[in-house]
């Protein structure tokens, strides 16, 4: 995104970005119709424990022994992505996170399969979940929360110039490098729309946005709602539409009108209402200046945003970190046996791994 803004006017900020937006989308697209390249394989990483389970998998920290590099393992069951109906979503994350390359998204290094799993590998966030850190602390203050929605706004610009909709923003998906910058994980709802709506139901309920809820069919837009569920749950500790059954939270969700709390200020109030707004045409990030509503907000006033790409602005907060295989930020686990088998299961549907 070429160098930091000391001396650039807003509008040559602006063309450098479109600058930088236009070459990523030649290189995404070069990426997402490659082949997969398929070159490694499990014994080529050494575990060393497990740093979270998923619905089909789990995601271990292992290190590859040709680089002595540790990375994060997610190792996915064939029989458990058919039988719950994920092959084209756990297809759609690999080949997406294979072709994007951003600052705040966590880096794919390889993907392989073998005769019962499939294989990502991605580089290690050390200083664990934001959803762990955001317990742990009650809520985050303005300038903390306003730090770490100004990098996913940069994301958001990024993955929507792409065509991608995320589609699953909230504070487990948010890792903390070893500086305390962000790092987005788990694409396996996300989706490369080429115009138009689709329709697929899938998040998390409190960050649904309405349209996703109603049934519309729906666009990017709902990436812009969540990361108003996401900042107001940052400042508050809560989200701004809970309830203790789905049903409940989204009548509440539909119904549109959030309260909030004493403490937030006027100008994280008024981005909030335009972000959590139910009309998406008049949703911030779909109006005519597009994701300019957003950056340029009074929330955000003084965000040197091409200095935050390059990561040259000061972290709110910097996890303690004893080395790179550090795996005390994340949960412990019960230990289980990475499962095989001697016969290539559903090998037809998972060809294009």
């Amino acid at each position: 995104m070429g160098n930091t803004t000391s001396g650039l006017s807003k509008s040559e900020e602006k063309a450098a970005v479109a600058d930088f937006l236009s070459a990523s989308k030649t290189d995404f697209t070069t990426k997402y119709e490659a082949a997969p390249a398929d070159d490694r394989k499990l014994d080529d990483y050494e575990p060393r424990r497990t740093l979270g389970t998923g619905s089909f998998g789990r995601v271990m920290l292992v290190k590859d022994t040709k680089t002595s590099q540790f990375c994060a393992l997610k190792i996915l069951e064939k029989a458990k992505v058919v039988r719950l109906k994920q092959v084209e979503h756990t297809l759609s994350e690999k080949r997406i996170l294979a072709s994007v390359d951003f600052p705040f998204l966590v880096n794919l290094t390889a993907s392989f399969k073998d005769a019962s799993n499939l294989y990502m590998v991605m580089e290690f966030a050390v200083g664990g979940e934001m959803f762990s850190s955001l317990r742990s602390a009650g809520r985050f203050d303005e300038s903390r929360s306003r730090f770490y929605a100004a990098q996913i706004v940069l994301c958001l610009e990024y993955l929507q110039h792409l065509n991608i909709i995320y589609r699953d923003l909230k504070p487990e998906n948010l890792l903390f490098d070893e500086k305390g910058y962000i790092k987005i994980t788990d694409f396996g709802f996300a989706k490369y729309v080429e115009g138009g709506r689709t329709w697929t139901l899938c998040g998390t309920p409190e960050y649904l946005a309405p349209e996703i809820i109603l049934s519309k069919g729906y666009n990017r837009a709902v990436d812009w709602w969540a990361l108003g569920v996401l900042i107001y749950e940052m400042v508050a500790g809560y989200p701004p539409f809970y309830a203790e059954q789905p049903i409940l939270i989204y009548e509440k969700i539909v119904a549109g009108k959030p309260r909030f709390p004493t403490h937030f200020a006027k100008e994280l109030r008024d981005l909030l209402k335009n972000l959590l707004q139910p009309d998406i045409t008049k949703r911030y990030g779909m109006l005519k200046n597009g994701v300019s509503d957003i950056k340029d907000h009074s929330f955000f006033k003084g965000m040197d945003w091409i200095a935050l790409y390059h990561r040259e602005v000061a972290t709110e907060h910097t996890p303690a970190i004893k080395g790179p295989d550090d795996a005390s930020h994340y949960e412990v686990y019960q230990e289980v046996r990475i499962p095989s088998s001697d016969i290539v299961l559903f090998a037809s549907e998972f060809s294009t791994f």
